[in-house]
């Protein structure tokens, strides 16, 4: 039996046992990084640089682009490491700051695609009153209100995880830090504080989907009325990728954390993990910027720029 006290360090999960799958693994964890830090890279320099881009829509894509960079540079390094060197281990404090900036930039994340909707919402809903419910201060004010309540809640839900005295060993089944692998080595009964926070976060969460469900119910209903076929494809258009993100997020953690225990394998859990830790942040900027051509003109635009210049 152990206790957090006398744990320096967690051992996270062997995704190979041969040397050819760990370099395999190495490889798909270096591609799936460098699409991520290329496309968000490339939405936030565009963004930043179009002054005909600085429009709410897509100050909130610069800041989920910032969050999604976020995440998968907390993340993949450590990972990749691993795999590199032949190793499993990581710190305790760098286990700890793993959780706290993981939840951190996911929470950020899934709070961005809800101020994203309210956005759209009011775009084609209320649209003589965009400019008065969305102005630059407004915009300005409901970022930074994501991004640190966010901090928040994460700096409370890792300062409550790793404050629980530990009793089943070291060894995490997932290829990086998160929470519920911790609990699983957390005492008996020791877990029911936390049960508090779960239960904020069901909360909060559901709160949040409820109100994008009913967002979108109004938007469908608007675009609708909408008499001319371009009107509803160009509101279709702006919509849909934000559709498209949000099922992606929501479908991966609502399914890898409310699966029924007999469906839970090692595979299915590490496969799951990977779906909603890795995958969105590298196709997040592809689903925005297939859709939305001043988004993509901006981007070829900057692209063909840097190229002339070198």
């Amino acid at each position: 039996m152990s206790n957090s006290s006398s744990i320096r360090h967690f051992l996270l999960l062997a995704l190979a046992d041969t040397r050819q799958l760990q370099l395999l693994h190495f490889c798909l964890f270096l591609g799936i990084s460098l699409a991520a830090l290329l496309g968000n890279g490339l939405i936030i320099s565009a963004v930043a640089c179009s002054h005909h881009l600085h429009m709410p829509m897509f100050f909130f894509l610069l800041n989920l682009a910032l969050s999604d960079l976020g995440s998968i540079c907390t993340t993949v390094p450590k990972a990749m490491h691993n795999c590199l060197w032949d190793t499993r281990d990581i710190s305790y404090t760098g286990c700890a700051a793993q959780v706290f900036f993981f939840v951190f930039y996911a929470t950020t994340e899934y709070f961005l695609l809800t101020i994203m909707c309210y956005d759209r919402y009011v775009s084609i809903c209320k649209p003589l009153h965009y400019g008065t419910l969305l102005g630059s201060r407004a915009c300005a004010h409901m970022a930074a209100a994501a991004w640190a309540s966010a901090f928040l809640y994460s700096l409370l839900h890792t300062a409550n995880t790793f404050s629980l005295p530990l009793c089943q060993g070291n060894a995490l089944g997932q290829f990086f830090c998160e929470i519920p692998q911790i609990l699983k080595l957390s005492c008996p009964k020791s877990y029911m504080r936390e049960l508090v926070l779960i239960t904020v976060t069901v909360c909060l969460g559901l709160g949040c989907f409820v109100f994008i469900v009913f967002s979108y119910v109004q938007i469908f209903r608007a675009v609708l009325t909408i008499p001319s076929e371009q009107g509803r494809h160009k509101a279709c258009s702006t919509c849909l990728p934000h559709l498209v993100v949000v099922s992606l997020f929501l479908s991966t953690v609502i399914f890898a954390y409310l699966k029924p225990p007999s469906m839970s394998s090692p595979s299915l859990d590490l496969s799951l993990s990977v779906l909603y830790s890795l995958v969105p942040p590298a196709l997040n900027p592809l689903i925005y910027s297939l859709r939305n051509q001043e988004l993509k003109a901006a981007v070829w635009r900057l692209m063909t720029g840097w190229f002339q210049e070198h």
